[in-house]
């Protein structure tokens, strides 16, 4: 069994399915607006339209490469059918997208649960700022949701902010935080969560890190040192390294997506801030350029408004 491969299909919600749509409104409005203004006057997808279109896409931080990719596509599409008109273009875009990310992303993530591995361990990475403890905390609470045993290990000890932020979350949704005091060693704090874990009968770990950029060598350094201490404990930890970005940063988020996944093996991908920004065409450029799958999303500050990753449910609400 492969490390996704028990995740089973889950109808979206008549609630989740409107969180999502509220979330990615700012995206689909500044999108539609564009591309109604590309087509005016035109009849058929020439290349002027094409070249408002690769605009359209790079301003939306879609991204140069993937948008130049979409671009060829759609040119080959409408090469080979010569009847594709521009109120056809959406429908050629929305299919284009949606064929990007099920070549980019081998599953979609549709419950949350962790099959064989116990405790299933996650490791947060991601730079201060972009939501990555408040992600630990409503993913936690929808673990517990779903009937799992959730324990949260302080491992950013370099700042007390984030580890009274993580207990406040743990408070909140009612599960454990293991913490030392501020400027522990991190990997000391992995180690005793794992441990308490393992001796708790924990279903999943979530391990919270320190998010700095500014050395990326100590950087990696750390983060091996905290994926072997854990190793000790759990062999295969971390199953999941959950890299955490900001949407709203656009093409700086696509920057520190390089940066992180060069320090260390990021296999997972959480985009926050999507219902805040006009930017949500950064999930497909990262997802494109990255081959790494999407598996959360934040569209919204509820605390059920983080949402497993589903490329059709995006797409379609999208070009709703």
């Amino acid at each position: 069994m492969g490390l996704f491969d028990f995740f089973k299909k889950k109808e979206t919600t008549p609630i989740e399915q409107e969180a999502l749509d509220k979330g990615l409104e700012k995206t689909k409005n500044g999108l539609f607006s564009k591309l109604t203004k590309a087509v005016i006057g035109k009849s058929t997808i020439d290349d002027e339209v094409l070249d408002n279109l690769e605009e359209i896409l790079v301003t939306s931080d879609v991204g140069v490469s993937t948008t130049l990719k979409i671009i060829e596509r759609i040119q080959e599409r409408v090469a080979r059918d010569k009847f594709f008109g521009t109120s056809e273009l959406n429908n050629l875009l929305k299919d284009e997208i949606q064929q990007l990310l099920a070549e980019n992303n081998s599953n979609d993530f549709e419950k949350f649960e962790y099959g064989n591995y116990k405790p299933y361990v996650i490791m947060v990475v991601g730079v201060n700022g972009v939501g990555k403890t408040t992600t630990i905390g409503k993913l936690a609470h929808q673990l517990k949701a779903s009937g799992n045993k959730v324990v949260l290990g302080a491992a950013d000890t370099f700042r007390a902010a984030a580890v009274d932020q993580l207990k406040l979350w743990g408070e909140r949704v009612g599960v454990r935080v293991v913490a030392q005091p501020m400027g522990s060693d991190p990997a000391s704090v992995a180690f005793d969560t794992l441990q308490s874990a393992v001796a708790n009968g924990d279903d999943v770990v979530i391990i919270d890190t320190a998010g700095r950029l500014h050395n990326k060598v100590a950087l990696m350094n750390e983060l091996t040192k905290i994926k072997t201490v854990m190793q000790k404990v759990v062999p295969n930890a971390p199953h999941e390294i959950l890299l955490v970005l900001d949407a709203s940063t656009g093409q700086n988020a696509i920057e520190q997506c390089k940066q992180f996944t060069q320090a260390t093996d990021v296999n997972a991908l959480a985009l926050t801030k999507l219902d805040g920004t006009a930017k949500g065409g950064v999930v497909i450029g990262i997802s494109d350029q990255f081959k790494i799958p999407v598996k959360y999303i934040g569209v919204g500050e509820g605390i059920d408004d983080l949402q497993l990753f589903d490329r059709k449910e995006f797409v379609n609400s999208l070009f709703k």
